[in-house]
């Protein structure tokens, strides 16, 4: 027989949790078990919830400078 959870044992597990992770690591447990439940989701459906990512290209260029530079002519 399996017993029912109601609002008083969901309240009293959010508090454990609370004490033992902390208010500053709720935000990052909270994204890594929605991460895992989305990926666990799309393994079980074969489906990918994710957008896809658009790889941008890379241009390289000279350095900005905020002074002008002038070339110097030795003479030899």
């Amino acid at each position: 027989m399996m017993p029912n959870v109601g609002p008083l044992e969901i309240l009293l597990v959010l508090i454990v949790v609370l004490v033992v992770f902390g208010p500053k690591k709720l935000p990052d447990l909270g994204h890594s078990l929605g991460k895992g439940i989305r990926e666990f989701k799309g393994s079980v459906t074969g489906e990918n919830d994710e957008p896809p990512r658009v790889e941008t290209a890379r241009v390289e260029s000279a350095p900005v400078t905020s002074h002008r530079v002038e070339e110097t002519h030795t003479r030899v």
